[in-house]
């Protein structure tokens, strides 16, 4: 059964509790209910449009027993139950789910790229993935996850910690 590394990101409405609803419908999908969980980062809006409010972004991995596609139909169905509208590319959303990888597939088709194509230029994304599988290496590259994170050269500044468990609200920062 592959493992799918999955971006979460919110940046309207209480960013922390979308961020949780998101984590627990992809559980309630994960095999098992297995389910990775980074902290969950303070981070700049990247590529926005101007004024757009900051990110709470996270990612998680799970296990999942379909395919790469049945996935994406799945997480974006979580986005529109979430609240998601289409205002746009890269408008302010209340939740954003990303597939990062699924397995080692590579995928290219109009409507799913994996790995993800802008995973190795994004702090926003490298950093909480390297939280939970830093020796990761994603299909089609040599480094891991830890090493594209050292070699990143961007202009996203540090991101700050706001809460250290994505699924409980008890341990808050």
């Amino acid at each position: 059964m592959p493992r799918a590394g999955i971006a979460l990101g919110s940046n309207l409405g209480d960013r922390l509790e979308n961020l949780r609803a998101a984590c627990g419908r992809l559980r309630e999908i994960a095999n098992d209910g297995d389910l990775l969980t980074a902290p969950v980062y303070r981070t700049a809006p990247v590529d926005c449009p101007d004024g757009s409010p900051e990110f709470y972004n996270s990612v998680v991995e799970i296990g999942f027993d379909g395919s790469a596609s049945e996935l994406l139909d799945i997480t974006q169905r979580i986005e529109r139950d979430l609240g998601r509208t289409a205002a746009g590319r890269n408008a302010p959303r209340v939740v954003d789910i990303d597939l990062l990888y699924f397995g080692d597939e590579t995928i290219s088709s109009d409507s799913l790229a994996l790995p993800h194509p802008r995973i190795t230029v994004r702090r926003f994304v490298l950093q909480p993935l390297a939280d939970i599988r830093p020796n990761l290496v994603l299909a089609g590259y040599e480094s891991s996850v830890r090493q594209l994170l050292m070699k990143l050269i961007s202009d996203e500044p540090e991101l700050e910690v706001v809460s250290r468990f994505l699924t409980a609200a008890r341990h808050d920062l």
